[in-house]
């Protein structure tokens, strides 16, 4: 016998028992995104890899490490999206949506790395994402995280969260800086390890977000760039605090917050969690104003973010996620042949006149027994029976399945189409 094909490790399949979590989670963020006005955008997983090193730095740990990067058969190098910030710049700028203009825009998709799979982070992993081109002031800012306290809110998840706050200064006063945390990091050189020695001259700021516990003392130690900023990112980041706090939105100024991408600037920001062990950040962002002129396009203000839909569904999990599940209304039961026919044509005439009833139909025949085992076990709030007799009289026997029917209400009646509608119709509203 052939020996089984399985996934690629990291890249995970979404079964039907999952998938309605991921539908619910999906709605939510759609409704979000249309109530703040905000256009989706969708474009190619593939990408040149060019786009990715210019935009996200070669010498970051996704360019070095993690990309899945190939080269097709016309000899040019292609990468799987590693995030979707670049590829939304590079559509921007490729089909003329930025010149000029101001743009909401979001997307939701997979996304590819190749990091040691393990909970909360995947090899193929989906984010949601939003992207404002046009804008450069602290209001923009704000709205995103707005935006992303509201959706906590709709989830119950807010008491789950806790949201971190910083500014990178402008390229200029972070360059400035740059060079006195070296020194710092030079100084305290027999402290770093391997990979931040490798950061050290390369990227000596992700060397502050690092989690080795035994770097911890020396890196709240070092200089903090909140205290070298420009007068123009202090301005800022006054403003977005005020911003935040005029709607009530708590926060922590977390000086060591940096993120791991080489394009962003003044503000920064992270909602993070302690209900998911090592992998406790569910959504970050932040403004990244020079990276449309990096990437070809015109000098373009610009401020994002982005989320991890399996973080945030693991984390709604433990909410009792079974309760955002959807069932069918009704099942429909069919006894005998001439039942067969006339319920399966039926069941169609029902979703003909109420588009959002759900019914599942039966099919393959069975005992009353095993279609009625079926029918408890799909959650459906009905079971509509059809066989002889009911075909005889014109009715359809409904058999309330569910204890909300109550008692003082038969557990089972017989009705005409026209009544079984209004039946129905009732269950969708």
């Amino acid at each position: 016998m052939a020996d089984k094909i399985q996934s690629i490790r990291g890249m995970n399949d979404i079964l039907p028992d999952d998938s309605p979590a991921w539908q619910f989670i999906e709605e939510k963020l759609r409704q979000l995104m249309q109530s703040y006005d905000y256009d989706e955008i969708r474009f190619p997983i593939v990408e040149k890899t060019a786009l990715f090193k210019r935009s996200i730095g070669e010498v970051t740990d996704i360019v070095e490490k993690e990309m899945y990067t190939f080269d097709d058969r016309n000899g040019d190098s292609l990468t799987l999206r590693p995030e979707g910030t670049a590829a939304c710049v590079r559509a921007g700028i490729q089909n003329g949506i930025l010149v000029n203009q101001q743009q909401r825009l979001w997307y939701m998709g997979p996304m590819f790395r190749h990091e040691r799979p393990q909970k909360g982070r995947y090899r193929q992993f989906h984010q949601m994402g939003v992207e404002v081109y046009g804008l450069d002031g602290p209001d923009i800012d704000a709205e995103l995280i707005c935006m992303t306290a509201r959706l906590w809110k709709t989830l119950g998840l807010s008491d789950s969260v806790t949201l971190q706050i910083n500014s990178l200064g402008t390229p200029t006063s972070r360059e400035a800086y740059r060079g006195i945390l070296t020194e710092y990091l030079q100084a305290n050189k027999s402290l770093l390890d391997e990979d931040s020695l490798r950061r050290l001259q390369s990227n000596p700021l992700r060397i502050l977000d690092s989690k080795n516990p035994a770097m911890q003392e020396m890196i709240e130690q070092a200089p903090r760039l909140m205290d070298h900023l420009d007068d123009e990112s202090k301005v800022h980041f006054t403003r977005l605090c005020a911003y935040l706090d005029s709607v009530g939105i708590a926060y922590e100024v977390n000086t060591r917050l940096v993120r791991g991408l080489d394009y962003y600037s003044k503000t920064v920001f992270e909602w993070v969690t302690d209900k998911l062990g090592a992998q406790g950040t569910i959504c970050a962002g932040g403004r990244y104003d020079g990276l449309v002129k990096q990437l070809g396009g015109r000098e373009t203000k610009a401020v994002g973010f982005a989320m991890g839909l399996e973080r945030l569904i693991s984390l709604l999990a433990q909410d009792d996620i079974e309760q955002h599940y959807k069932h069918p209304h009704a099942v429909m039961l069919m006894m005998g042949e001439r039942a067969q026919n006339a319920g399966f044509a039926l069941t169609e005439e029902l979703r003909n006149a109420i588009p959002d009833v759900c019914i599942l139909c039966v099919c393959g025949g069975g005992s009353f027994k095993s279609q009625m085992k079926r029918a408890d076990k799909s959650q459906a709030e009905i079971a509509l029976i059809l066989g002889d007799d009911e075909l005889d009289n014109n009715v359809v026997t409904v058999k309330y399945l569910r204890a909300e029917q109550g008692n003082d209400k038969p557990q089972q009646e017989q009705l005409s189409q026209q009544q079984l509608i209004g039946l129905l119709t009732e269950k969708t509203q």
